[in-house]
């Protein structure tokens, strides 16, 4: 962020700062003026809204008194998940569990956002607009963020009592930030192609696109080859821009891409952390519109790599 814009931020935040939730002395309240800047910045860099970071930190953290944000900066409870930055032992849902320590509060804040944006689990989060806290709370609970069956509930009322969503509506009156680091939009998959030079795809069916890739969805009957010839393609043609040697059956509502896919996923969407059980490296490069030979190098990948849960897949340079 370029210093007169965060000069412009800091203005604005100590007048969010002069909310009617004034509580001398309220540890809650301290935690809020001193973590909302973070917060916001984190909400600006990752989509995640504010209102729900200070919430879960407060939450997580008890107000910056538990043991793993004093001793280890950890506000948010995250643990190790294959971390390979240094640890410590806290008792949560099991005794001595494995738990990430941060050198500071910055840290840990960034590694909260990075978390939720990309553990595949948690994507559904960012269909909900930044000012539906609620759909947020309850969305962290239904994708496995904390086991605590009254969870959103809790991030609720803190976000009620301390009026945090005026956080969340500084995103729109902070002046355009061309430095600043924003994820793409959600693609609306409605949303029609729009394809540059000759236009060689057919005008009678509904095109959609993924990363700037324009695909279609397969139809009841329908083959790579048939598909192939509609667009006036050749089958390998077809077969190589979906990351496929040889035909394979084709289930309706399958994604087929009509065009070559990308050297690297859309801006925003720097890795995959994996965290389901038989998805590929195919399944992945599908998903996001990426070329699956881009995935092998960019990460220098075997050949035969099948992806674990918990590894991390580098999706731009």
């Amino acid at each position: 962020m370029k210093l007169k814009s965060l000069l412009a931020f800091l203005m604005l935040l100590s007048v969010f700062s002069l909310a009617s939730v004034r509580k001398d002395g309220d540890p809650k309240l301290k935690y809020i003026d001193k973590y909302s800047a973070i917060a916001v910045e984190e909400m600006m860099r990752s989509g995640i809204p504010a209102s729900i970071t200070l919430a879960q930190g407060l939450l997580e953290s008890s107000a910056g008194q538990s043991k793993l944000a004093r001793e280890g900066n950890n506000h948010f409870g995250i643990k190790c998940h294959n971390w390979k930055g240094k640890t410590m032992k806290h008792d949560d849902d099991r005794r001595n569990e494995c738990f990430r320590v941060y050198k500071t509060a910055e840290e840990s804040f960034k590694d909260h956002s990075d978390f939720i944006r990309f553990w595949d689990r948690y994507k559904p989060l960012f269909e909900n607009p930044v000012e539906d806290y609620k759909a947020w709370a309850y969305g962290l609970k239904k994708a496995g963020y904390a086991t605590d069956p009254a969870y959103p509930q809790k991030l609720i009322k803190l976000i009620e009592d301390y009026d945090l969503t005026r956080f969340d509506s500084i995103r729109e009156a902070i002046p355009e930030q061309p430095d600043a680091i924003l994820p793409e939009a959600p693609l609306k998959m409605e949303e029609p192609v729009k394809y540059e030079g000759e236009f060689m795809f057919s005008l009678t069916r509904q095109m959609f696109s993924i990363n700037g890739v324009p695909f279609v969805y397969s139809m009841e009957g329908e083959t790579y080859s048939s598909i192939a010839r509609s667009f006036k393609l050749f089958e390998k043609e077809i077969l190589k821009f979906n990351d496929l040697s040889a035909p394979q059956d084709l289930l309706p509502g399958t994604i087929v891409y009509v065009h070559a896919k990308k050297k690297h996923a859309a801006k925003g969407l720097d890795k995959f952390v994996v965290d389901e059980d038989g998805i590929s490296l195919r399944d992945i490069a599908q998903r996001y519109g990426v070329k699956m030979s881009s995935l092998v190098k960019m990460n220098s990948l075997p050949s035969d790599y099948v992806p674990a849960e918990g590894d991390v897949i580098k999706m731009r340079k």
